[in-house]
């Protein structure tokens, strides 16, 4: 079409709103010569116009078949602004505000471009440059643009979008950069084919991101399902493998009662305390030990990756869901149904191993209970039994003595099983056994009646070996043999049975016979010599030989009397100046009557002092 004229016969019109409105109009006259048929074919139009919620005002067929081209152009910019324009929409706005939005976010990014109107921004030809370069950047050089020839670009981007884009040049380079100010329907008309244009690039485009999000989205949810089927399997092989592994222990085989075949505390020949319960107790508190470690560690590892599996799992469903894509169902074994499953596998597993654990060790524990209240209890009763035999001896010393020598024998074998007894009380306290329901015989008891017994034995065994030497000194009257034996037990303080030099001439001093640190040492070295020894015999005889020749009660009166200047009691400060070793002081202070003496004091009051002759008396016949 040439001219507006050709709209007058009604044909083009009807053509162009069957092309805009992508419809046919149906039979029309396509040869009008009559302005009747020319006036049904525009009006036609009109109606089909009038159709489509396009409101003309004060224009009629008669005005178009006249050839009133004010009303046609009129018209001809309400069908643009209807067909062209009035679709545009950007951000909720439509039309002008619509189109001029697009125009502005397009060229954001160029910065001689600044598009507020639709007349002047455009007068240089920069906007159409840069709207064409947005979208086909392969099409024109920005960047390398005189920005100062406005003739230039212009012409170019008109040329560039009729050549490539299919846009017609509606306007003239004069009309842009020649004119104060662009006709703003033209521009916006002109305008309006570069959105159609690339509005249909941007549809493409948007398929295409379409397509390319949807593959991203199912790249995506493939990834998670593999890292989600991977992780879940990984975790329910090693809960497998951890529970196989707790299935091939086994705490059943430590014994819950004490070995039978022990040797009893009674046996002659005891054997070392077996340590085989507390090698299993050390065995099972280190399974304990690994237990609990298992629970800090690997199992709150498995909690954590169990409850982001759950939610990697929740995850893909959501975004399946959010898609409206199928629902994802994890292979056989791999399902949360699965994972729940053996959880509830591993919870059962652990409390089984849990108890298994803490009743074998309560089984050992038992064990050495049993074992040292066995040990303590046969103990006791073989040190009770002792006491009763030494307590019951009686008859001639000699059967006595034998008597006395067994049970001494008994005595090697008791002390290997109080070492047992301390051994098991070792075990006891390794495995934190506080108490023992089986026996009431604490170790520190038996150690101390074992003590008692060993003690009585000896003494006992002394006292009769003694006696039978004393028995034997015929020469001796009774009082003297007592004196003498009484002497000896006193001075004999580590109880072997001996006296040491010192000791000899203390237990001397104190029965009033007093030699020289020579003689002293040359009869305890004769005595040592003959005996082996100074024994309680050596002793006695040592005694008889001294008795016989100065120890007649005369000549202890005479003795005595010496020491106290012939007074018939003698103070201990009398002893302290006749040089009486301190220890024979003692004994003589501890054995003589006491009297009370007037006058004898340091300032002639009162003083203790000792009657020996009525001491004297009490001794010899």
């Amino acid at each position: 079409m040439h001219s507006l004229y050709e709209l007058c016969d009604g044909v083009k019109l009807i053509q162009l709103m069957e092309i805009m409105g992508d419809v046919s109009l149906g039979r029309y006259n396509r040869n009008p010569r009559m302005k009747v048929q020319k006036a049904e074919n525009v009006n036609k139009a009109l109606d089909f116009i009038n159709s489509r919620g396009v409101r003309l005002t004060n224009i009629g067929p008669e005005d178009i078949v006249e050839g009133n081209m004010k009303l046609i152009l009129g018209m001809i910019w309400t069908l643009i602004l209807r067909f062209t324009i009035a679709d545009i929409s950007e951000e909720g706005l439509s039309a002008k505000e619509g189109l001029l939005l697009w125009c502005q976010r397009k060229t954001e990014p160029y910065d001689e471009v600044n598009v507020q109107d639709f007349t002047f921004s455009w007068k240089d030809g920069l906007a159409l440059c840069a709207l064409i370069h947005r979208h086909r950047p392969d099409l024109i050089d920005y960047h390398s643009l005189n920005k100062t020839d406005r003739h230039g670009n212009t012409q170019l981007a008109f040329d560039v979008a009729e050549q490539h884009l299919g846009i017609p040049q509606l306007l003239e380079v004069a009309d842009l950069c020649d004119v104060e100010k662009p006709d703003e329907r033209s521009v916006m008309t002109y305008v309006a084919s570069y959105f159609h244009a690339f509005s249909s690039m941007d549809q493409a485009e948007t398929v295409s991101r379409r397509v390319e999000k949807f593959a991203e989205l199912m790249q995506s949810v493939w990834l998670s399902k593999n890292e989600y089927e991977m992780r879940m399997r990984k975790l329910l092989a090693e809960i497998h493998s951890t529970l196989g592994s707790w299935a091939e222990t086994d705490f059943t085989t430590i014994p819950t009662s004490p070995d039978p075949t022990a040797p009893s505390s009674s046996s002659r020949a005891a054997t070392p305390s077996q340590s085989g319960p507390l090698q299993t107790y050390y065995a099972l508190k280190e399974h304990a030990a690994d237990f609990a470690k298992y629970k800090q560690t690997r199992k709150r590892g498995w909690v954590q990756e169990k409850s982001d599996l759950a939610m990697l799992y929740s995850n893909i469903q959501t975004k399946l869901k959010t898609y409206g894509l199928r629902e994802y169902i994890p292979p056989d074994g791999l399902t949360p149904t699965d994972m729940t499953m053996e959880w509830s596998r591993l919870l059962y597993a652990e409390a089984q191993r849990f108890r298994a654990i803490n009743a074998q060790i309560r089984d050992v524990k038992e064990v050495l209970r049993h074992k040292y209240a066995t040990i303590a209890n046969d103990l006791e009763r073989n040190l009770r039994d002792i006491t009763a035999e030494i307590s019951a001896l009686d008859g001639p010393l000699e059967d006595q003595q034998v008597a006395i020598k067994m049970i001494e024998s008994r005595l090697g074998p008791l002390r290997d099983v109080l070492t047992r007894l301390e051994t098991a009380d070792d075990e006891c306290r390794a495995a934190n056994i506080e108490e023992n329901e089986y026996t009431i015989f604490t170790r520190e008891d038996l150690q101390f009646e074992y003590g008692l017994v060993e003690s009585a034995v000896i003494k006992k065994l002394k006292f009769i070996d003694n006696q039978i030497v004393s028995r034997n000194m015929s020469n001796l009257t009774p009082a003297q043999l007592e004196q003498f034996e009484s002497t000896f037990r006193y001075f004999d303080h580590d109880e072997t049975n001996t006296l040491t030099l010192a000791e000899l001439t203390a237990a001397l001093a104190s029965l009033g016979i007093v030699y020289s640190d020579e003689d002293m040492a040359t009869i305890h070295d004769e005595l040592v010599h003959a005996y082996g020894a100074l024994t309680f015999e050596a002793f006695i005889n040592l005694m008889v030989d001294i008795t016989e020749d100065q120890m007649s009660s005369d000549q202890l009166r005479d003795a005595f009397r010496g020491i106290s200047n012939d007074k018939p009691f003698v103070t201990e400060l009398d002893l302290k100046v006749a040089m009486l070793p301190p220890v024979a002081i003692d004994y003589l202070k501890s054995t003589m009557p006491k009297v009370t003496v007037n006058g004898t004091g340091a300032n002639g009051e009162a003083a203790q002092a000792y009657d020996f002759e009525t001491w004297l008396d009490g001794v010899f016949v």
